[in-house]
């Protein structure tokens, strides 16, 4: 089995050295991740400038692009063949509700299933990422049932372990996306140059976060499994776009 890691940290972030490591006593890996932190910088592709493609110490490769051109560069251009999975982290925070559509993450494995691969995205859901471990071994197990039993569909999962030993895991649970509140509002400071510069407010608290959801999930010490599509299609909206039209 031949999967593709990626992530949205950065080559030299932890979460996919040890994602890496678990996944490579049962598959050949190929890590192609951004040169740099590309936290949120969603299902973005760079078209104004050319890529590199280097390879660290350590036999990972590293671009100087976005995590959607890591998957691209890779699958399109540099492997001799698809990959039999793409798997994308593992994130150190969350992805879950709203986040999913800046999230890098989700990103790199979107890129994979557009390009007709099955893909995870894993996210660790704390700051402090003293799980790891945990997190790894999910991603393995989910693999690992893939490969075993195959779905009918082509798939885009995105999973988010709760931060916590193997242990105080509750089981595993198919969930949907949850919202969030809107944004905090920019916060606005002065550089060091007296010049007014701004931050992106943090993202809101949790709003839809019911059972059933991936906050819920998470909350409860579930892994969270949420299948993603990619029609952003309004289905139910298109009868009343076509009568307004039709005025």
């Amino acid at each position: 089995m031949r999967i593709l890691l990626c992530n949205d940290d950065g080559y030299f972030a932890p979460g996919i050295e040890l994602l890496a490591r678990a996944l490579s006593e049962i598959a050949e890996i190929t890590v192609v991740a951004p040169e740099r932190d590309r936290s949120g910088a969603s299902n973005s592709l760079t078209l104004d400038r050319p890529l590199s493609l280097k390879r660290a110490a350590n036999g990972f490769y590293h671009v100087n692009g976005t995590p959607t051109d890591c998957v691209h560069l890779a699958v399109t251009g540099m492997l001799e063949g698809l990959p039999d999975m793409v798997v994308s982290g593992i994130n150190i925070g969350a992805n879950m509700g709203d986040d999913t559509i800046y999230s890098g993450t989700v990103a790199a494995a979107t890129e994979g299933f557009l390009l007709g691969v099955p893909s995870l995205a894993i996210s660790l859901c704390s700051k402090e990422g003293a799980h790891f471990a945990t997190a790894a071994r999910v991603a393995r197990e989910l693999v690992e049932l893939l490969q075993k039993q195959a779905l009918s569909e082509p798939v885009l999962l995105n999973v988010n372990v709760p931060d916590v030993p193997w242990g105080q895991l509750r089981g595993t649970v198919v969930t949907r996306l949850g919202k969030r509140h809107k944004a905090e509002p920019v916060v606005r400071t002065l550089s060091p140059r007296n010049e007014t510069v701004f931050w992106i407010g943090a993202a809101g608290e949790a709003q839809d976060a019911g059972e059933g959801t991936d906050f819920h999930a998470v909350q409860n010490h579930q892994v969270s499994v949420t299948p993603l599509q990619i029609d952003l299609t309004h289905n139910a909206q298109l009868p009343l776009m076509r009568e307004w039209l039709a005025r």
